[in-house]
Parts: structure tokens; C-alpha cells; sequence
């Protein structure tokens, strides 16, 4: 079941990474609800979150809790908001949003930024973990 977050995992597909370990994988959402949007992923290819054996699961919640503190810290909000949607790609992940009204968590709202911004904010969430 490769998907896109596949090849961005092999380096097949550039992508603005946050952190990243032997699991899982953060980067910048290239279609942001928000600045900030980051996605968490595991490194292996499953389809839906809930079928992760539940050290996987957890371990991927630990790792979304450790990212979403520093983005927090990177990117003034009142807070960052989590969803488990999953049908756009068939690669289980997590969406990490700032949020500073609730239209920042619907889906069809959407930010631009510049391939600088983006470069600058992985960096500015970076030094925050």
C-alpha cells in the first residue's frame, strides 16, 4: 500500500521535515490549514491508525505530544489542535494545527506559503524540540 508519505519517508519526495526517529516522521504539510500544520506519520506503511498495534499507536502519540510542544513554542496560537482523518492519503498520520479560531481545523481552508517560509518554520520548530 505505498502511498506518497511512503516516498517521502525513502527521500523519493522532498519534504520540509521537522524530526524524525527510527519510527516516525514529522514535516510541514505542503497544503496547510494553518502556518505550522505538521503531519506525524509512521515510518511504515499501515493504512488506518487504529489497526497500529498499540505500541505503535502510543509510541506515535509520544512523538506527535513531543512535536506539537515545540510547534507551540514556534508558532504564536492559542493552541494546537490534533485530527486523525486518513482518507486523503492510505498512510496512517496525525495533523497538528495551530489554532486560533476553529476554521483552522476545517480542512478546506487552506494557507500559502513560500518555499523560504516553509524552510524557515521546519527550522524555528526544529529548535524548539
Amino acid at each position: 500500500m505505498s502511498s506518497i508519505f511512503t516516498k517521502i519517508v525513502k527521500g523519493e519526495i522532498p519534504c520540509y521535515k521537522i524530526a524524525e526517529d527510527e519510527n516516525y516522521l514529522a514535516f510541514l504539510d505542503v497544503n496547510p490549514n494553518a502556518k505550522g500544520h505538521t503531519l506525524c506519520i509512521p515510518k511504515f506503511e499501515i493504512d488506518k491508525i487504529f489497526e497500529m498495534d498499540e505500541a505503535h499507536y502510543l509510541g506515535l502519540m509520544h512523538f506527535s505530544r513531543k512535536i506539537a510542544i515545540a510547534l507551540e513554542k514556534a508558532v504564536p496560537c492559542k493552541r494546537v489542535g490534533m485530527a486523525v482523518v486518513g482518507l486523503e492519503v492510505p498512510h496512517a498520520h496525525v495533523h497538528l494545527i495551530p489554532l486560533n479560531e476553529m476554521d483552522e481545523m476545517r480542512f478546506h481552508n487552506k494557507v500559502s506559503l513560500t518555499e523560504q517560509e516553509f524552510k524557515d518554520l521546519a527550522q524555528s520548530i526544529q529548535a524548539n524540540l
